[in-house]
């Protein structure tokens, strides 16, 4: 610490200055849930117009895969509630015969088959990272083993840059993540 830093430091204590805004102080505030909301469907308001041409060209095992936390769940705003706007993206997939898939950093699929089936998604496979494996390495094998399944993964919807890293699907949907504040 520097000698004006140690000085600001014990002004600050005596009451006689305000502390100074440190960047993490202002890094960990997330936007608020309506600003979220707003976000996520300008990310994902393109997904039903674009599904619907895809289908309409037709082919085999057509799906969409969902990562799992602040995607298609609000783990961070409110715990196992579903995110609406992704929600409604799952139910026209699934009105319209087209799989939906999730793929999550979780390594156990038993509880997010609880939540995402108590949420009202429809699902078709879940497919988890496993033990010691790196988040974007296990989401990638998971593509890659639901394309070897005959999926053709025609969406990929999340919220971090490691749910859209490598390939193995058509079109990614990066939602909101705030610099990595959600995870």
């Amino acid at each position: 610490m520097n000698v004006k830093s140690a000085c600001a430091a014990i002004l600050a204590v005596a009451g006689l200055i305000a502390a100074p805004a440190t960047a993490s102080a202002a890094a960990s505030e997330l936007p608020s849930y309506e600003q979220w909301q707003a976000d996520v469907r300008e990310a994902v308001d393109p997904a039903i117009p674009w599904l619907t041409d895809r289908v309409a060209k037709g082919g085999s095992g057509l799906a969409i895969v969902l990562d799992i936390d602040n995607t298609s769940l609000e783990t961070e705003y409110h715990p196992g509630e579903p995110n609406r706007p992704v929600l409604a993206v799952a139910q026209w997939a699934g009105q319209h015969h087209v799989s939906v898939l999730f793929v999550t950093a979780r390594t156990s699929s038993s509880s997010a088959r609880t939540q995402l089936s108590d949420a009202g998604y429809p699902i078709d496979a879940i497919c988890t990272r496993k033990s010691g494996e790196g988040t974007a390495e296990g989401k990638q094998r998971c593509r890659a083993d639901l394309t070897e399944q005959g999926y053709t993964i025609t969406a990929n919807i999340g919220n971090r840059s490691t749910d859209l890293e490598g390939g193995d699907y058509e079109k990614g949907f990066k939602l909101p993540d705030y610099d990595g504040q959600l995870s």
